[in-house]
């Protein structure tokens, strides 16, 4: 019962659709009808509104995050991962929205905020090493994404490498058409 209840917990906080939202709330086009038609920061980032991606990115991460505390909290430490496993899964596949919702970046890292926030920090410095080398979110993302469960088992986490192990296949799987972009050379870059 008690994973159950934290899976539908986390899926619930993370199916909350913050890019959506915001740009409703601000009187702004439906997201989902502009550039890559994702729900996430990166493309809430082009339409211009930079503080409105920032919100985005900040409440995507949030969720996930929050999703892992309240689950240690009011049903145990052992069950914070199975919110967070329900958080990444209500972010990429929200009920409200027909199971269409963002690529993950945000919400994996506030799950990993939650879980094991040194290695958080991490994947952060690797985004920006390789988004300044490259200029491309998505390779940054990919990269950092795929070192972290090597980082968490090198610390000795290996229930939450775990789960990152698997959170690193969905979100390599939800950047397919960006990584096809990438091979391709048509991937655009940040700031483009």
């Amino acid at each position: 019962m008690s994973y159950a209840l934290a899976l539908i917990l986390g899926y619930l906080l993370g199916s909350i659709p913050f890019g959506l939202l915001l740009m409703s709330f601000t009187g702004t086009q439906d997201i989902r009808s502009i550039g890559s038609g994702n729900i996430g920061a990166t493309n809430v980032l082009r339409t211009g509104r930079k503080g409105l991606a920032a919100a985005t990115l900040i409440g995507d991460m949030l969720k996930g995050t929050a999703a892992v505390l309240l689950a240690a909290r009011y049903i145990g430490p052992e069950f914070a991962v199975f919110a967070g496993f329900g958080a990444f899964l209500g972010h990429l596949f929200p009920v409200w929205l027909k199971f269409k919702g963002g690529k993950g970046v945000a919400t994996y890292i506030g799950i990993l905020l939650g879980l094991a926030w040194p290695v958080a920090f991490t994947f952060c410095a690797i985004w920006l090493v390789v988004a300044k080398l490259f200029r491309y979110s998505s390779l940054a993302g990919l990269v950092a994404s795929a070192a972290t469960p090597f980082v968490l088992s090198a610390r000795g986490d290996q229930a939450v490498a775990q789960l990152f192990v698997l959170l690193t296949a969905m979100l390599w799987a939800m950047h397919r058409a960006n990584i096809a972009r990438l091979l391709q050379g048509t991937e655009p870059k940040i700031g483009a």
